[in-house]
């Protein structure tokens, strides 16, 4: 191992004390990777001052597909090439209906691939909002410390202190409300579900616990979702029997009229539009706006497929729905 520290700037410093108690240990193979070692002369929450430096080397690019970078002319020509192939689909069966949503599936997936090139993703951190009270706290906190460490104040070392605790409570405070603020904002399920998928990406943050009335905190998965049951459909009761077997695809000719009446081409275009077009994809990995922007091609099959799921009572599960 060796010693990264450069120059003597004192890294610990309280109540007179300047010293360099911080030591910065690497490994051979790292040392040559790591350039700029310092000392920040921003102030820290504590007695330890902040070290900074680089670390050269290769960082992992992670690459999403962004919809909003979709080639839409090219996709609606991809899908009305991948729909027309192959013979028509006999709806009639449970095998024929369920290869009809797969294909059409499969269609939606695929052209979106094709037309939406893979990009690496943008991380990035977002500070709290930096107010006039907190930098004029971090002007005092510097103008102190450089007053106690040029010697100019020799006694000036309380006065800093108060300062650097002053400061450590407002930033911590600003913190607290930030986050509370952004609670109180969420007023929607969208919002509330990136507040959570961004808290899930931490494993140390466990979201699963709700206070009932009596105060009293659930425990277990389980228990949540019997709460939940309990207090949105309060009449419901939970039953232990296994649903019965779905029975085989006979539909007669008035439920295929009843369908007809009933799913519609206008009746689907609504149904499309009436979600936000960059809604988080289900388990197939569909986004509402692939459905959006292929409505001229995929629609006359989604009738065809719903209609026949209405008549036949069949119901698809699992990755081969369409969209759910």
């Amino acid at each position: 191992m060796e010693i990264l520290n450069r120059g003597n700037e004192s890294t610990f410093c309280s109540g007179g004390r300047l010293e360099v108690t911080d030591i910065t240990l690497g490994s051979l193979r790292l040392l040559e990777s790591i350039i700029g070692w310092e000392v920040s002369s921003e102030p820290s929450l504590s007695d330890h001052r902040h070290i900074l430096f680089i670390l050269r080397g290769s960082v992992p690019v992670r690459l999403i597909r962004n919809p909003r970078g979709t080639n839409w002319g090219s996709f609606r020509e991809d899908m009305r090439d991948r729909l027309g192939r192959g013979p028509e689909t006999n709806m009639k069966s449970e095998a024929g209906l369920g290869l009809a949503i797969h294909r059409v599936q499969q269609a939606l997936i695929l052209a979106y691939e094709n037309n939406c090139p893979l990009r690496p993703i943008k991380t990035g951190r977002q500070s709290l909002k930096w107010t006039a009270e907190l930098e004029s706290l971090r002007r005092d906190v510097r103008r102190l410390f450089n007053k106690c460490r040029s010697g100019k104040n020799p006694h000036g070392w309380d006065l800093y202190r108060e300062a650097q605790r002053n400061y450590r409570k407002e930033v911590r405070k600003a913190f607290k409300d930030a986050w509370r603020a952004l609670c109180c904002s969420i007023d929607d399920l969208p919002r509330s579900a990136r507040l959570h998928r961004a808290l899930s990406r931490d494993p140390k943050i466990k979201l699963g616990s709700l206070a009932a009335p009596s105060g009293r905190r659930t425990q277990s998965e389980g228990e949540i979702l019997e709460f939940l049951l309990t207090t949105h459909f309060p009449n419901s009761g939970v039953t232990q029997e296994l649903a019965a077997p779905a029975a085989a695809l006979l539909a007669r000719r008035p439920d295929w009229r009843l369908a007809t009446r009933v799913v519609t081409y206008r009746m689907v275009e609504w149904s499309i539009d009436s979600f936000a077009p960059n809604k988080s994809p289900g388990v197939n990995g569909i986004f509402p706006v692939l459905l959006q922007w292929a409505r001229e091609v995929v629609i006359p099959y989604l009738v065809r497929i719903f209609r026949a799921c209405l008549a036949t009572g069949y119901v698809a599960t699992g990755k081969g729905s369409v969209y759910t």
